[in-house]
């Protein structure tokens, strides 16, 4: 059989089944918010430079590289720190489903791009390290965060947040 659950009616069945609910209900509204502010950001407009200075603050290592970045002394910020941006940028520029009305030349397309380049572009030893890192806690969900607190700033406040030079 498939697509079915099977419960063991045990002491403690009945509560894990009622937590089960609940959490299914906050995902659900949780959904259905990041729905509603990824439409948002779907018409929000933002130029390649922008899209890349948002890449370059989202995928940030250190505080000293951002401090570097603020600068605008690109030319001492790590070769492999520029290449993640440039291969994150390229994914932005050139996959298919950064070409779509949605996210070319949208927020939400600066948005996916940081995400998108860690599901389809970033190389992991193993699948239980890519798991790890988007999932669980792991880099690629830090940086997602980040990425995702950026966007809302730019969508309240605009270009001004990324303090470009």
């Amino acid at each position: 059989m498939t697509n079915v659950v099977r419960i063991k009616h045990t002491s403690g069945a009945k509560q894990r089944i009622e937590n089960a609910h609940k959490i299914m209900g906050l995902a659900n509204t949780l959904s259905n918010q990041l729905e509603g502010i990824f439409n948002q950001w779907t018409k929000v407009k933002v130029t390649d430079r922008e899209v890349k200075k948002l890449i370059q603050l989202a995928l940030c290592p250190n505080k000293e590289t951002l401090d570097l970045i603020n600068k605008g002394a690109d030319d001492e910020i790590s070769t492999v720190f520029k290449n993640v941006i440039d291969n994150a940028f390229l994914y932005a520029m050139t996959s298919d489903t950064q070409q779509m009305n949605t996210t070319k030349g949208t927020l939400f397309g600066a948005y996916n791009a940081v995400t998108g380049y860690f599901q389809n572009v970033r190389n992991y030893k193993d699948d239980e390290a890519k798991l790890q890192s988007i999932v669980l806690g792991g880099t690629a969900q830090l940086k997602s965060q980040k990425a995702f607190e950026l966007c809302t700033s730019f969508a309240f406040d605009g270009a001004e947040i990324l303090n470009l030079n």
